[in-house]
């Protein structure tokens, strides 16, 4: 069953290797296939990675865009190491993602670790 995506005026999503740029109307447009999709909101970059559920996060985010769970791992696990050093009650939220990843679901894992980003940015601004 195909994705439907709507993209707002000069809204950009990563499908595959691509990014698509949305023209100054509103678009609603069908996605059949297994490429990676993610929409701009849903993207961080190296740049905006600042905090350890952001790094998870990311590293999350290059194994799924690039179809890649190896070449990630070992970074993967040291970035999950920091957050459960700095933030233990977030270890079932982890295992939980840990789990998605072994399974293949990375898009699961990505939608598991949002939450996580929001907690922190509470738990920073205390």
């Amino acid at each position: 069953m195909p994705l439907r995506v709507e993209l707002k005026p000069f809204e950009r999503i990563v499908i595959g290797q691509s990014v698509i740029t949305n023209s100054d109307s509103r678009t609603t447009f069908l996605i059949d296939g297994d490429a990676p999709i993610l929409r701009e909101k849903d993207i961080l970059t190296a740049d905006t990675a600042n905090t350890p559920v952001k790094r998870v996060y990311l590293c999350v985010q290059m194994m799924y865009l690039q179809n890649d769970i190896p070449a990630y791992q070992d970074l993967y696990l040291g970035f999950i190491k920091e957050l459960l050093e700095a933030v233990p009650s977030f270890r079932d939220t982890i295992e939980a993602t840990s789990n998605l990843i072994l399974s293949g679901q990375l898009y699961k894992a990505l939608r598991e670790l949002r939450p996580l980003i929001k907690r922190e940015e509470e738990l920073l601004q205390r």
